[in-house]
């Protein structure tokens, strides 16, 4: 059976179904599925189609009624990590850093419009001609990103970024090469002590994931709030674990709960840390004022191609939310974070750690960002991997948080001359 053939049949064998279930009232999955076998006799009765055919048919018939279609597979294949539907025009995804085609594709915009509203029905959200535009989760994590007409022109583009259930650890990081041993001790002592962290990088890094592994680095005995435009953060380890979500308007822009809304709401929680999932809008204003307010030990990402960026979007940010001198907004800034964790993607698709570095407080009103890891590429290794080291370029400064909570960094007998010399 040829690609065109048993996509015929299985829409026949879709239809005939939908044609006899009984929409009075709720079928579970088991009913569904002894419909559907009832249908697929009754088609092999006209023509033979193969046990394995059968199979296949039963499993892609179910998961467009009661799943996700065509993508269902990829969302349980632990190797693809993303998912792009543009539309009818072909499917996409992403293995081990690098995209291909996939094999199927939707034939028709309703079935990937059904696949659409199934997905931002999930998480609540409302996608329509009115509103094309929504960001909703699945009930894994992850991320998915909605888009129909008339903004897509050529169909819905949907775009799904999968998190695995696995937890990946700061151990699992250093295997990788993403991070190396002493580094992860710096920023684990740091996190216990309660400085505050930036996590900053492109698309892709590996930001939540980083996120992730430092939030595992709170000591258990803490109290913590997330604050998440989609939950997708897997905290592991902590019972006293609190998770709020944004939520958006109704169709008239009503009963909205923002960033904002949430990050004013979680002050009165009594939270020991907070996590802000992301800053991208001008909820920058209350991260910096909750920072600033005896929050010490929060975290959370942004989007920035460097530590230099970070700091200029954070500015950029507030001054959008509100009219505030430039002056009084780096003074914000400069009491507000206290390290920067710069993440980017190689050109061999690996993510590392590219930059840790220390805000402090230059001359006048300036920020200045100093170094203390620094990722030095020494070549290239076999198939074109990418060969480095995150060295240790400089000693912390501001030791004020470190003293109250009686940590120490411990270095490596190498790494602590360099500092020194440096």
């Amino acid at each position: 059976m040829n690609v065109d053939e048993y996509a015929a049949i299985k829409a026949q064998l879709r239809d005939t179904v939908l044609s006899r279930m009984d929409f009075s009232r709720e079928l579970d999955d088991s009913e569904i599925h002894e419909l559907l076998d009832a249908v697929i006799e009754e088609t092999c009765e006209k023509r033979y189609i193969s046990l394995k055919e059968k199979q296949r048919l039963r499993k892609d018939v179910f998961n467009s009624l009661r799943r996700f279609d065509l993508i269902q597979d990829l969302l349980e294949d632990p190797t693809v990590t993303e998912i792009m539907i543009n539309g009818i025009q072909g499917v996409f995804v992403e293995r081990n850093g690098r995209l291909e085609p996939y094999r199927e594709s939707f034939r028709s915009e309703k079935r990937l419009e059904d696949v659409a509203y199934r997905m931002a029905s999930i998480a609540d959200r409302r996608i329509n001609e009115a509103t094309p535009v929504v960001d909703s989760r699945l009930p894994d994590g992850s991320r998915v990103n909605i888009v129909l007409k008339p903004v897509a022109i050529d169909g819905p583009v949907i775009t799904v970024r999968k998190f695995h259930d696995n937890f990946i650890s700061m151990e699992r990081l250093i295997e990788l090469g993403s991070i190396t041993q002493e580094a992860a001790s710096f920023l684990k002592t740091l996190v216990e002590a309660g400085y505050n962290i930036i996590i900053s990088g492109s698309t892709g890094s590996g930001k939540t994931t980083f996120l992730n592994m430092l939030s595992g680095c709170i000591p258990e005995d803490e109290r913590i709030i997330t604050v998440e435009d989609s939950a997708e953060l897997k905290i592991v380890g902590h019972k006293n674990l609190v998770r709020l979500e944004s939520r958006a308007g109704n169709t008239e822009g009503r009963n909205e709960v923002s960033i904002r809304d949430l990050i004013r709401t979680c002050l009165r929680m009594r939270p020991d840390r907070i996590i802000v999932g992301e800053v991208r809008g001008v909820e920058a204003v209350d991260m910096l004022q909750m920072l600033n307010t005896g929050h010490d030990g929060s975290l959370s990402t942004i989007h920035a191609n460097s530590a230099a960026d970070c700091i200029s979007r954070l500015e950029t940010l507030v001054l959008l939310s509100a009219e505030i001198p430039l002056a009084a907004v780096r003074g914000q800034i400069a009491s507000a974070v206290d390290i920067i964790v710069q993440l980017g993607r190689m050109r061999d698709k690996s993510r590392k750690v590219l930059e840790i570095s220390e805000v402090i407080r230059g001359e006048g009103t300036e920020i200045a960002i100093r170094p203390l890891y620094k990722f030095v590429e020494t070549g290239s290794g076999e198939s074109e991997r990418v060969v480095g080291e995150l060295k240790k370029t400089g000693e912390l400064e501001n030791r004020t948080k470190l003293l109250a909570s009686g940590k120490k960094i411990e270095y490596t007998e190498g790494a602590a001359g360099e500092a020194a010399a440096s």
